[in-house]
């Protein structure tokens, strides 16, 4: 086992472990109600299908067992192949390869480092500190080269380099390019995508045939001067926030073993509630103890408290909550701003498996100094929702999304 002094070359910078998380990349959803997950997450959030797979191919499937549409589904709201998926959970609790905790419905939580030595240095790593590996390799659909560990809570977080990039035309990979998935850790170096891409037209594969959506919905919303379909456009997604049975234990997993920052903390009803970063937001991850879901009026089936979905502007929040209202979708108001501080305006919407997902359009930046900024000097939110706001320091200084919106 390593030891906490060792520092490790990543790219030419020494750090504390041998790679660097950036960012979360995806994330899903294993759901007892798929088709109208589906329609929630697809038709009235705006994700797009990027591909399927089907588990009833899989040796382990259980042929004789009526399970529903055996079918995952891979979404995405940007050029990543993939940013959401969402799986049949009846299929999930019978699969071979990954096990999941009760009360897990979370598939998997992704994060993307900066290159594929990362990921193989990240493997030995995890075996020197007796991280709980699930599997290393390449998956398809999405093309990612990977490692997948289990936090202390049984959640699966995968650590990756690149994803597979959905272009002007639409389509993702074809099938017959799956023959590059990998089942093992793999050698390096490895050809490059463009490479693979070569490899293929050489073989006569049709690099053209993969999924595309067969289906564009009306647009009437105008969404800054682009006609959508729905009056928002998703440009993020996280933070991510889990109900623990151990808050501490939690923390040190992901601040000591996968790099974590800490951010801030706070206690609500008695219970100690942390926030911790990999980048310049002031978190990615919340870390709740579980005695809070009855008190929030959460779902306790289910270890999320919240998936972050962050709109293009704070005009496209209230419009999304407002959408989203009409066509049915329950909100909750029960979760107070001390549990989720670096944001202001939010609402937190419920899927159709009463997962809570947190709409947002801002979220404190941190800069240099690694200071959040003090509770005192927040914007307070207190009911109503202006029709304007005025800017704060960093209103709109993240990344901004990348390509056009539709």
């Amino acid at each position: 086992m390593s030891t906490a002094s060792q520092r490790y070359d990543v790219g030419g910078v020494l750090l504390s472990r041998p790679f660097k998380i950036r960012r979360l990349g995806h994330f899903g959803f294993n759901v007892d109600k798929l088709p109208e997950g589906r329609e929630f997450y697809g038709d009235l959030l705006g994700f797009t299908a990027s591909d399927t797979l089907d588990f009833s191919r899989a040796p382990w499937f259980p042929k004789d067992a009526d399970l529903g549409d055996p079918r995952g589904y891979f979404m995405r709201y940007g050029t990543d192949h993939h940013a959401f998926v969402l799986f049949p959970k009846r299929v999930m609790d019978h699969r071979a390869d990954r096990k999941f905790a009760p009360e897990v419905t979370i598939n998997q939580i992704t994060w993307q480092c900066g290159s594929l030595k990362e990921i193989v240095d990240a493997h030995t790593y995890f075996e020197q500190q007796q991280v709980r590996i699930q599997r290393v390799g390449r998956d398809m659909p999405g093309s990612n080269w990977h490692v997948y560990v289990y936090d202390p809570d049984g959640h699966t977080n995968e650590f990756y380099y690149g994803i597979e990039q959905i272009g002007w035309n639409q389509l993702s990979k074809p099938r017959d390019m799956y023959y590059r998935g990998f089942g093992e850790k793999p050698t390096l170096p490895q050809v490059s995508e463009a490479a693979e891409l070569v490899e293929a037209m050489d073989k006569g594969i049709d690099v053209l045939s993969g999924h595309r959506p067969h289906q564009i919905p009306a647009a009437s919303y105008d969404v800054g001067g682009v006609l959508l379909p729905r009056p928002f456009k998703v440009t993020k997604i996280g933070p991510v926030n889990l109900f623990v049975d151990d808050v501490e234990r939690a923390e040190g997993f992901y601040r000591d073993r996968l790099g974590f920052v800490s951010s801030e903390e706070t206690t609500y009803r008695g219970a100690r509630c942390v926030f911790l970063r990999c980048g310049a937001e002031h978190h990615s991850l919340g870390l709740f103890p579980k005695e809070l879901r009855r008190a929030l009026g959460l779902s306790e089936r289910s270890t999320c408290m919240s998936f972050g979905v962050e709109v293009g502007s704070y005009r496209q929040l209230r419009e999304a909550v407002a959408f989203l209202k009409a066509h049915g979708v329950r909100f909750v108001d029960s979760i107070p701003p001390e549990l989720y501080p670096g944001i202001d305006y939010t609402a937190f919407a419920l899927d159709p498996d009463g997962h809570c997902i947190q709409l947002y359009y801002y979220m404190e930046q941190i800069g240099w100094d690694g200071r959040v900024r003090p509770a005192g000097e927040r914007r307070r939110v207190n009911g109503e929702w202006p029709e304007v706001l005025e800017p704060l320091s960093d209103t709109y200084v993240d990344q901004i999304f990348q390509g056009p919106l539709g």
